[in-house]
């Protein structure tokens, strides 16, 4: 028996979010907050449209594209350089996990222009061509070439040596 479209979308929904709130917070440089809201409007544009997914070849793919389009929507608004103050929460670290290379990650990415840090999330967090990007980013294959040449060169400067120090502990 066939489940309704509003099933299918909530099994769609809780098995993406994970990964779609992941991809998020990188765009955000760690702002939780604004990657659950990115992941919220992600999954409302893609319930509005659910009953067209069928023609939609991969509805995950789909998916990160309507959320980095949506990151880089929010980030031409003019409230989107507003940014909240105040201490970040005393959390443990899983493990596994090192805080002082997450920071310096997230804060390196915080450093690149909103649509180069969607090339940069989208091709090496996401693992995805240059031509899928260039196609979600709706730039051409040329375009994401460059920016994520440049990207990667502000990254190295800004990170210099230190991501060595911090990926050998």
């Amino acid at each position: 028996m066939r489940q309704s479209r509003a099933d299918e979308f909530l099994e769609f929904a809780s098995a993406r979010s994970g990964h779609l709130f992941r991809s998020a917070c990188l765009l955000t440089s760690g702002d939780t907050h604004l990657a659950e809201d990115l992941v919220q409007d992600t999954l409302g544009r893609m319930y509005v449209h659910w009953g067209r997914m069928h023609r939609v070849g991969n509805p995950a793919g789909y998916a990160q594209t309507v959320l980095v389009r949506s990151f880089l929507s929010h980030r031409r608004r003019r409230s989107a350089t507003e940014r909240p103050l105040g201490e970040l929460p005393d959390q443990a670290p899983a493990d596994g996990e090192d805080p002082a290379l997450r920071i310096a990650l997230l804060d390196a990415l915080a450093g690149l222009a909103p649509k180069d840090r969607a090339v940069v999330v989208l091709r090496y967090w996401e693992d995805r061509s240059i031509e899928e990007t260039a196609d979600a980013l709706n730039v051409s294959s040329a375009a994401v070439r460059t920016r994520s040449t440049r990207a990667l060169a502000k990254l190295r400067r800004r990170l210099g040596g230190s991501i060595g120090e911090l990926a050998a502990r």
